[in-house]
């Protein structure tokens, strides 16, 4: 992780491993994209042809789970993704890499944190009932900051 004081406050970033991920999965001749997961694919347990190696799509999701401690924007699609992780397939997989293509867009975003005194605390709750389409499950987040910083 990254510190970087500035007068404003302090970001917090993990900028170098997200360089290190788009080199490993070397997405230079691909496109960036403004959103982690596409809004329009319905992602199911069954949807797409399965690897012959899972371990690739276990190492991604990896690599960008690690990256949701300064990133909580990767948070849903990693979530996600995890769940496929015992048989995922081609979609899935592609689905991982547009997570990438995301972080190609915006590389250096991270956490910040104001020098600001104010300890306003802000809830934001958020459900999508039922939309698993494997379970009927519903998905949920939330996001609670104290004086504007992000803190669960």
């Amino acid at each position: 992780m990254e510190v970087l004081r500035e007068k404003q406050g302090m970001i917090v970033s993990q900028r170098k491993y997200t360089f290190e991920l788009l080199e490993e999965f070397d997405v230079s001749h691909i496109s960036a994209v403004s959103s982690s997961l596409d809004p329009s694919i319905n992602l199911s347990a069954d949807s797409g042809t399965p690897l012959s190696d899972p371990t690739i799509f276990r190492h991604l999701i990896g690599k960008i789970n690690y990256l949701t401690h300064t990133r909580p924007d990767l948070s849903f699609a990693v979530l996600t993704l995890s769940q496929f992780m015992l048989s995922p397939t081609t979609d899935h997989y592609n689905a991982g890499l547009r997570v990438i293509r995301y972080l190609k867009k915006f590389p250096r975003y991270g956490l910040f944190f104001t020098a600001s005194p104010c300890l306003s605390l802000a809830t934001f709750c958020d459900a999508d009932w039922a939309s698993c389409r494997d379970s009927r499950r519903s998905v949920s987040g939330f996001l609670i900051s104290l004086g504007g910083s992000p803190i669960s």
